[in-house]
């Protein structure tokens, strides 16, 4: 993103965190620093300071691990981050619109890293708004009979379908939350009786959303609107998981969706502050550059200014193409994984624009986001985003100051237009880019700018750009630049059906001691599915230390 001149504890509070908070609240497992059984396993290096990566070590670091996490940015977070402008008179969010932290495995996560109560957690005024030709359409609340009741007066024929859909969201929903809250023996022992345990899982694996939406529902026009999340999860109903779909906006409809207070970088400075008062160590501006292997086995972490950390266990946050193309020693990855990676795509990126207004627009905007729909398709919009059509590609509007009072300076707006974006459009300037030369660049961002900018001032807010005082954007570019990811990626691999539930890539690598978190591993993107990621590396590390 944008450079960044906010200090760490920049303009959030400090977290405060105990000696005697250093337990988990839930489940407590040993803790292994004096333990010479598995001595032989760490110490730990985590490559990245995204939200994945950042989980991974405070549950380490809180057992006594030795882990250390290696940033190339100067602050912890990755696409959880904000910045400022104007000498601090605005403080842009850097990717956060809402997430579900509320009665879910995310708000256990933190709970259990000792977070959560710590957070100051903002309930979203309606979880998304949609802007169509025929008027606007409110996706409420935590409030899944409300969007029924929304979309069958507008839709009177299609109301049983409408009940169905939605009941098949939640139904997926609450039994992936069942199973993820069974212990790893249940799992092992029922691993045969899935099918019949969990049969909305199963029956949604092979699924995209479009056949979920094909089941229940004849109107294109309404299908498109109950696919209103899609751009949240990075790929068309054609292509997208149905079962990715089903869990994270099942979660959203029965939920709801939040804003972490101030800004995103609370959650992450927080996980970061556990992480060091329970005695682990992050390198800010340190890039990690290659993975040590000795007897195929992790040794080490080699990283800028001629570094080497030594590690046994080695947890990768950062992009899992570039760890697999560029980072281990050549020979030292199965073939048959290589090829798997191989047919796994990174998820679009986006372009965004953030403005800071000279007056507050609040009483003459409605809704926090708004999503603008014309009458073209989500398919039709993902091609246009692909290839840098940005005169129709879909986008939305966030007006931050519709959350709580004193987001901004008093009198003034803040608010940020996003639209998904390919690679390709941007490809062609990446070597003048990287070598400083950005004037071409520069002239097409500023035309992509001033295009959403006149497009947002057309459908949702007259007289916009004579309000502007702050302006900046981010490119694909500029998203790889800050977060390393593979063509500026927002969601790590697309969740594709070829790449999600069952089939998703695991954590556990086959090199020996090499794991990923965050959005490239297991489940995927999201902040809730890098928690998760998270976690869930901490927990595979467990069971190949026999704990």
């Amino acid at each position: 993103m944008p450079a960044h001149r906010i200090s760490r504890r920049g303009f959030i509070a400090a977290a405060g965190i105990s000696a005697a908070a250093l337990t988990l609240n839930s489940r407590k497992l040993p803790v292994y620093a004096d333990d010479k059984k598995h001595e032989g396993r760490y110490p730990v290096v985590v490559i990245g300071a995204g939200l994945g990566g950042l989980t991974c070590a405070a549950y380490l670091a809180r057992r006594g691990v030795p882990v250390t996490v290696v940033e190339q940015h100067s602050i912890p977070g990755g696409y959880a981050t904000a910045f400022d402008r104007a000498g601090g008179k605005y403080i842009f969010e850097v990717s956060l619109h809402g997430t579900s932290i509320h009665n879910n495995t995310p708000a256990r996560i933190l709970d259990e890293l000792g977070i959560l109560d710590k957070l100051e957690l903002v309930p979203l005024p309606e979880t998304y708004r949609i802007k169509t030709d025929s008027g606007d359409v409110v996706i409420p609340q935590a409030d899944p009979e409300g969007l029924v009741r929304e979309l069958s007066s507008r839709f009177p024929q299609e109301s049983d379908g409408i009940r169905g859909f939605v009941s098949d969201l939640l139904a997926v929903y609450d039994e992936t939350e069942a199973y993820g809250k069974k212990g790893n023996a249940f799992k092992t022992v029922t691993k045969p009786l899935f099918p019949l345990l969990y049969r909305n899982m199963w029956k949604v694996r092979t699924k995209t959303l479009e056949d979920m939406l094909a089941e229940r529902i004849q109107s294109p026009e309404l299908r498109n609107l109950l696919s209103f999340l899609w751009g949240y999860y990075g790929l068309p109903p054609s292509k997208l998981s149905g079962f990715y779909y089903a869990v994270a906006t099942g979660d959203y409809l029965k939920n709801g969706s939040f804003y972490i207070k101030d800004r995103s970088q609370r959650l992450s400075d927080l996980l970061a502050e556990s992480i060091e008062a329970a005695g682990g160590k992050i390198l800010y501006n340190t890039t990690a550059e290659r993975i040590l292997l000795e007897k195929s086995a992790v040794s080490g972490v080699s990283v800028s200014g001629g570094k080497i950390l030594s590690a046994r266990t080695v947890v990768c946050n950062g992009s899992a193409p570039t760890l697999f193309e560029r980072m281990l020693p050549e020979n030292s990855v199965p073939a048959e994984y290589l090829r798997r990676l191989e047919s796994y795509r990174p998820s679009i990126s986006c372009f965004i624009v953030w403005l800071g207004l000279n007056r507050s627009i609040v009483r003459e905007v409605p809704g926090y986001s708004t999503a603008v729909q014309s009458h073209r398709s989500p398919e039709e919009c993902y091609e246009s985003a692909l290839t840098g059509d940005v005169e129709n590609a879909s986008y939305s509007v966030t007006v931050y100051d519709h959350l709580f009072e004193g987001y901004s300076a008093p009198g003034r707006s803040t608010l940020m237009i996003l639209s998904l974006c390919g690679y390709e459009p941007w490809r062609r300037f990446e070597t003048h880019y990287e070598a400083g030369r950005k004037d071409a660049y520069q002239a097409e961002k500023d035309r992509w700018t001033e295009t959403l900018i006149r497009r947002a001032e057309k459908d949702l807010i007259p007289g916009l750009s004579s309000l502007i005082e702050v302006q900046d954007a981010a490119t694909p570019l500029t998203n790889r630049r800050f977060t390393g990811n593979t063509e500026g990626a927002i969601y790590g691999f697309e969740q594709s059906l070829e790449n999600a539930y069952m089939n998703r890539i695991p954590n556990k690598t086959p090199v020996q001691g090499l794991y990923l978190a965050g959005a490239w591993g297991n489940p995927g993107g999201g902040y809730a599915g890098a928690l998760h990621g998270g976690r869930s590396a901490f927990e595979t590390i467990l069971r190949d230390w026999g704990v």
